[in-house]
């Protein structure tokens, strides 16, 4: 079992910055790769980035050049830092874990989520 804890969101400016973070507990197995993703009413569930144990990224297009993801390893913590934030990205931004990032939605771990506003 994965226990993700998240934090940070929030309300925010366009063109203003955000850091998500979030904490794992559990099997080092299943939090092989940790990502964010986000959803919007009546949109599926979509990836903003995820990061594996090795460091690979990997960026939804819209993202790119904004957000950086970035993990601490001894802490199993991964972070998103937002910038140039835009109205669109606004969204329940949820934290994921899993063996690797195919099976996120088959056998990942799932945070709360945390709400990002960004108003223009």
């Amino acid at each position: 079992q994965v226990q993700l804890v998240e934090s940070g969101g929030g309300l925010v400016q366009a063109g203003g910055s955000l850091r998500l973070s979030c904490a794992a507990s559990g099997s080092a197995f299943r939090i092989n790769v940790m990502g964010w993703y986000r959803q919007v009413p009546g949109k599926e569930r979509e990836l903003v980035a995820a990061i594996d144990s090795g460091g690979t990224t990997n960026y939804a297009d819209s993202v790119k050049g904004r957000f950086t993801i970035s993990r601490d390893g001894a802490k199993n913590t991964v972070y998103l830092q937002m910038n140039s934030l835009k109205p669109e990205d606004t969204a329940v931004y949820y934290c994921a874990a899993a063996p690797g990032i195919a099976t996120m939605f088959t056998l990942g771990s799932w945070g709360q989520g945390t709400r990002v506003t960004v108003s223009s």
